[in-house]
């Protein structure tokens, strides 16, 4: 779905921007480290238990040198008692209904802002090559990330942590 945003036109130019509705879904399954800026994502056709615990491996393994913390909301793919939850990895649950405690949500809009502003796909698969070149161009700009998502009140757990 379309989010319109502010454009510029020149005068008495009114731009039009196309807004469609389809029934098709892509998932991105998405994590994010606050303080050094990495990001972790899997691009999936089903939300699944399957698919979450092949995410949770992923991060896993990127990471195997790190104790991971992650918190997930109450999907019930993140709940689910057959979900395979690697060693290093311990999952958090937010309160139902704060998605403004998740940073990873902001990771979204900037997505949405950045790489899908007033556009409109004609199917699916442009929507996915979307994801697969405007994701990686995020992952690598860990200074961007560090921004939208290390909060003071997250960045001073961490250090209290120590």
């Amino acid at each position: 779905m379309v989010r319109i945003r502010k454009c510029w036109a020149m005068v008495p130019e009114r731009p039009v921007v196309n807004n469609g509705y389809e029934r098709e879904f892509v998932y991105v399954y998405g994590a994010v480290s606050p303080l050094q800026g990495d990001l972790d994502w899997m691009i999936c056709r089903q939300m699944n238990t399957s698919h979450m615990s092949e995410f949770l491996s992923q991060v896993s393994e990127a990471h195997s040198e790190d104790f991971i913390i992650m918190v997930v909301d109450g999907a019930s793919s993140h709940v689910s008692k057959e979900l395979a939850v690697p060693e290093n990895v311990r999952l958090l649950r937010l309160p139902p209904y704060a998605p403004e405690l998740n940073p990873q949500e902001h990771i979204w809009d900037e997505l949405r802002e950045k790489e899908f502003p007033n556009r409109v796909f004609a199917d699916l698969a442009g929507v996915t090559r979307q994801l697969e070149s405007g994701l990686p161009k995020l992952a690598a700009n860990t200074e961007s990330v560090r921004s939208i998502t290390a909060w003071p009140w997250i960045v001073s757990l961490n250090m209290n942590a120590h």
